[in-house]
């Protein structure tokens, strides 16, 4: 499925259709161009970005020793405040900086409901058979899908809100195996992004696809998680005692 299944439904960004169909001999100019439209769509689209490290080979740009989040993190500390929809100050950052990555900084105008690939592509499935309004969809490496929709912001009823524990930190997603939520102090890699082992980040479904409630998906992606889960756990149960014998 992945980028191919979006395409299947007739919602391939404009700007992947352009970059296949222009000459191989044009190939680097056409990534810069696409990559600069591609970001500048995302902030056309109220969402906020910042610069981030790149693959230098298996490694991280930044150069830190065993750094935790190679390639998938800004280069700034202060990528919060940083984060902008300037058009101008998006397009020196990519024309300065042409193998940086991107993230973009959630809570303010968006949420990423991020769940695993097999998930996320189930969900997806089910979601646009129902003609349930899906947003911008993205495939981060081979292991996550990255949902975007409009924020939950800070209701007036907070204390009524659901736990926090479903709020997504860059340090805590290691916790979050199922369904993560990237909002307020969070941010995802946007595409398109480079990750080590020729890995990428790239849209399924483009960001010119409004920004939907999450509450309209959050059903289905829990439910897709669930079973994503329980599968899992399955297959660990069912390969101890396969190996528990072998064992003894």
């Amino acid at each position: 499925m992945g980028a191919d299944f979006g395409r299947s439904r007739g919602s391939e960004s404009k700007f992947s259709h352009w970059l296949r169909r222009r000459p191989k001999a044009q190939q680097s100019e056409v990534d810069d161009t696409a990559r600069e439209a591609l970001l500048l769509a995302v902030a056309e689209a109220g969402m906020p970005i910042a610069p981030a490290a790149h693959p230098v080979g298996y490694r991280c740009s930044c150069e830190r020793m065993g750094c935790p989040t190679p390639a998938r993190h800004p280069i700034s500390f202060a990528w919060q405040t940083q984060s902008t929809t300037d058009r101008s100050q998006i397009e020196r950052w990519a024309r300065s900086q042409p193998q940086a990555n991107f993230i973009t900084a959630t809570g303010m105008i968006h949420d990423v409901l991020d769940v695993p690939l097999s998930a996320g592509e189930q969900a997806l499935e089910r979601l646009l058979a129902a003609e349930i309004e899906v947003g911008p969809v993205a495939r981060s490496g081979d292991d996550r899908m990255l949902f975007f929709t409009a924020t939950r912001g800070t209701p007036e009823d907070e204390d009524e809100w659901w736990p926090c524990e479903l709020d997504c930190h860059p340090e805590t997603m290691d916790e979050h195996p199922g369904l993560r939520w990237h909002c307020r102090g969070s941010y995802v890699l946007l595409p398109p992004a480079r990750l080590p082992g020729e890995l990428d980040v790239r849209w399924v479904r483009g960001p010119e696809n409004p920004l939907p409630d999450p509450l309209t998906l959050l059903e289905t992606l829990t439910d897709a998680c669930a079973r994503f889960v329980g599968s899992a756990e399955q297959s660990d149960v069912d390969h101890e005692s396969v190996a528990w014998p072998l064992s003894r």
